[in-house]
C-alpha cells in the first residue's frame, strides 16, 4: 500500500460525503460487524468495507450514472473482486429517501455472506 493512497484515505475519512456520514454515523459505525471506512486496495478506495463478510459497500452519486461513470465502476468493481470480495453500489438518493430500507438491506446482506462463509463440519 503506498503512502498517497493512505494519505487519500485520510483525507475521504475525514471529509466524507453527506450520505457517507449518515450512513456512518448512523448505522455502520456501531454495526455488530466491524466496517472500516475508506478501505485502499490497490489503487482504489472503497467507501466502506467489512472484511467479516468480504463485502465492499459503495455510495454512488449521480456521476456514477453517465456514460463515463458506469464503465468506471464496472472496472473499479472487476478489480475489486481480484480481492475476493463482492461489491454492493447504492445509490445516493437512496440513502436519502429510504435510509431504513437501505440500513435493513446492508445488514440483511452481511449477515446472508457471513452465514455463507462459515466452515461448514461433517
Amino acid at each position: 500500500m503506498n503512502n498517497k493512497m493512505l494519505s487519500n484515505a485520510r483525507i475521504l475519512r475525514r471529509d466524507m460525503t453527506k450520505e457517507e456520514r449518515h450512513l456512518w454515523y448512523d448505522f455502520l459505525k456501531s454495526y455488530p460487524a466491524h466496517i472500516y471506512r475508506q478501505r485502499v486496495f490497490g489503487r482504489y478506495i472503497a467507501d466502506f468495507y467489512c472484511a467479516a463478510a468480504k463485502l465492499v459497500i459503495e455510495l454512488d452519486g449521480s456521476q456514477h450514472y453517465e456514460e463515463a461513470g458506469i464503465a468506471d465502476d464496472e472496472e473499479r468493481t472487476k478489480f475489486l473482486e481480484t480481492y475476493g470480495v463482492t461489491v454492493l453500489r447504492i445509490p445516493n438518493n437512496a440513502v436519502n429517501q429510504n435510509f431504513r430500507g437501505v440500513c435493513e438491506y446492508i445488514d440483511a446482506v452481511i449477515k446472508d455472506r457471513i452465514e455463507h462463509q462459515k466452515p461448514t463440519h461433517p
